[in-house]
């Protein structure tokens, strides 16, 4: 996923309305990286984004509404399904999307801190919840062109091998902590590619 400035994506052209919210959602970030989800003070975010709380409330409402709206500005900046003409090129990429965003330094802190937010609160879910659906929604492609190449069996469900992909990932990074590298990362694409192969993903 690439960063056109600390928020992927958000300097886009709009005049001053896509400007304001371009330096709120990174104030955001900045807020979630260093204080989570909890600490997100709307009035912080304010000052640190140089508007005023009265456009901050009135757009967004409430800390969960910041991050409902980042969330789908990441969605928006994150990079498109691969094509690479085969199935396990397609799943590889995905597992190095999906790497590569969990152990940036910014954005795995800020997935981390929604995370562990949608834990115990339901409009952080809901955000994560959005966020993830579309992220799968864009690369099922790739599982349904398999099926028509051959690759896969008829009757493949798309959606769960793109999180049998990714699952491994983030147990590490969520759970045991342990180490995430390209090898893991290819590990988890192939497992996924071969339970697809042998129909574990026929509902």
């Amino acid at each position: 996923m690439e960063q056109q400035s600390r928020l992927a994506g958000t300097v886009r052209p709009g005049g001053r309305t896509a400007k304001v919210r371009a330096a709120v959602l990174e104030a955001t970030q900045d807020e979630l990286v260093e204080c989570g989800f909890h600490g997100l003070n709307m009035d912080r975010v304010a000052a640190r984004a140089g508007v005023g709380k009265t456009t901050l409330y009135r757009r967004w409402t409430n800390p969960a509404g910041l991050v409902a709206d980042l969330m789908n500005e990441l969605a928006d900046v994150s990079a498109p399904h691969a094509d690479t003409g085969s199935i396990e090129g397609d799943l590889l990429a995905n597992a190095h999307n999906v790497l590569g965003a969990v152990t940036d330094p910014r954005l795995g802190a800020t997935f981390q801190a929604v995370i562990a937010a949608a834990t115990g609160d339901e409009e952080a879910a809901a955000a994560l919840n959005a966020f993830y659906g579309r992220r799968l929604r864009d690369w099922a492609p790739v599982v349904e062109a398999a099926v028509g190449r051959g690759e896969l069996p008829e009757g493949t469900d798309a959606l769960e091998v793109i999180r049998a992909v990714s699952a491994p990932l983030y147990y590490r990074l969520l759970v045991t902590k342990e180490p995430l590298d390209e090898q893991t990362a290819d590990r988890a694409a192939i497992a996924a590619l071969k339970a697809a192969q042998a129909g574990a993903f026929i509902p």
